[in-house]
């Protein structure tokens, strides 16, 4: 799973940014605008956390709930709360998403030149490091892309 499938998703992220004040209660309490923030705020502190993490204290702890949704490849919808220093606002400004998406881009690059044992505190999968964190954001950005797809059907 390749940085460039990553890039490719929030792409289609910032093609929806004109939606972001569409919602559709039947699909998600949220509107486009809080998936898209929501999406961004995951990347951008992810990235952080690994900039951040101290190589030595990583422990190959990754869950086995972790393995099973890497091998399925998608994460079940409604079943988890957003930790809340990834909640979007209560108002979502469209210039903060435009401002996060430039971020995220910029932010995306650093990975590469990061330690192989950088890593994040996932609250149920782990100690999730750069080997799997292509993955983890790819899964996560495209979870909410499928949501923001069925909110515009």
């Amino acid at each position: 799973m390749s940085l460039n499938k990553l890039n490719s998703l929030l792409d289609n992220l910032e093609a929806q940014v004109e939606n972001y004040q569409t919602s559709n209660l039947k699909i998600s309490k949220s509107n486009i605008g809080w998936h898209i923030d929501h999406s961004l705020k995951v990347v951008n502190n992810v990235i952080s956390a690994l900039q951040e993490s101290n190589p030595e204290l990583y422990k190959n702890n990754f869950s086995f709930l972790g393995k099973v949704f890497f091998t399925l490849g998608f994460f079940p919808r409604g079943k988890a709360k957003a930790p809340k220093q990834v909640k979007p606002p209560e108002i979502i400004l469209k210039e903060d998403i435009i401002s996060q998406m430039q971020l995220a881009k910029t932010n995306i690059k650093t990975i590469t030149d990061l330690d192989k044992n950088a890593f994040f505190k996932h609250p149920l999968f782990g100690d999730v490091n750069i080997k799997r964190i292509p993955r983890f954001l790819v899964l996560h950005t495209n979870h909410h892309l499928k949501i923001i797809e069925d909110i515009l059907k």
